[in-house]
């Protein structure tokens, strides 16, 4: 690491312009210099989607007077892949990197099956993939009225804190969810490391009708309901109030089943498999 000041990409699936975002940008004020690049537009549950057959139209926007950062009409995998491969470099000078991506803080909890489905996870997920660190930030959310973002975002910044006191190396993910944030008086949450619980959700869909007849379908559930909660999961330990840290790998290969399905394959179709 050089002796510059830590530089950092905040970026989320909220929107550039999103209370989460806004008040991480302030909680992470002291770490670096903070670059905001995130979505123009709302794009949770986009996942891992990048574009390909449209333009991503780009704008440097100001979000309020401390924060300034370039708004992408694009995914959140499209925001941090445009900063890595062009932005930053533009910016900075060629071969330049962030040292850190940090995603957030969005609404709402990215635990259990969620994780899959999250914009915020997958700009993590992104970053690491081309070589940068990263470190997703969620908050569990009860009636929106109540959360207090900014006190979420100083708990969110400790265990950030927590987290960088170790060395990341460059594909790594830590995925961390801050609970229920109701009242500023709530004090600093315990930490634990889990594992992601891996159950389905149980939300479904209510069967409607539009005023002209025509049938549709609305998702419907709070998506925190599974069909069960493993014990030392990421699920469980958001649910008793503590802050979740989660290392998240983007390998999906099934290595334990590699030989069993080369196994499987020479015995049925031998003269088809290239000899290991």
């Amino acid at each position: 690491m050089s002796d510059r000041p830590l530089r950092i990409l905040l970026t989320n699936d909220d929107g550039i312009d999103a209370p989460g975002i806004e008040v991480l940008y302030d909680a992470l004020h002291g770490l670096g210099e903070i670059v905001p690049i995130a979505p123009r537009t709302v794009q949770s549950a986009t996942s891992h989607g990048i574009t390909f057959h449209e333009p991503l139209m780009v704008e440097d926007v100001v979000v309020n007077e401390r924060m300034k950062g370039t708004a992408v009409e694009g995914r959140p995998a499209d925001c941090v892949k445009l900063a890595l491969r062009a932005i930053w470099q533009e910016r900075f000078g060629e071969g330049s990197r962030p040292d850190i991506t940090i995603s957030g803080m969005n609404t709402g909890a990215n635990v259990g099956i969620n994780v899959i489905y999250s914009g915020t996870v997958a700009a993590a997920v992104e970053s690491a993939f081309l070589g940068v660190p990263a470190i997703a930030v969620s908050l569990h959310i009860g009636e929106l009225a109540k959360t207090r973002y900014a006190h979420a975002a100083a708990h969110a910044r400790r265990a950030i804190d927590s987290v960088l006191e170790h060395r990341l190396d460059r594909h790594s993910v830590i995925n961390i969810n801050v609970p229920r944030t109701e009242s500023d008086d709530t004090p600093m949450p315990r930490m634990r490391v889990v594992a992601m619980n891996t159950a389905p959700g149980t939300d479904g869909y209510e069967k409607r009708h539009s005023p002209y007849g025509k049938l549709y379908y609305w998702a419907s559930g709070n998506g925190m309901q599974f069909t069960h909660t493993a014990p030392e999961s990421d699920v469980e330990a958001l649910l008793e109030g503590c802050i979740t840290i989660t290392p998240l790998t983007y390998n999906l290969s099934d290595h334990p089943r590699l030989q069993t399905w080369h196994d499987r394959l020479i015995s049925t179709a031998p003269d088809l498999m290239q000899p290991t």
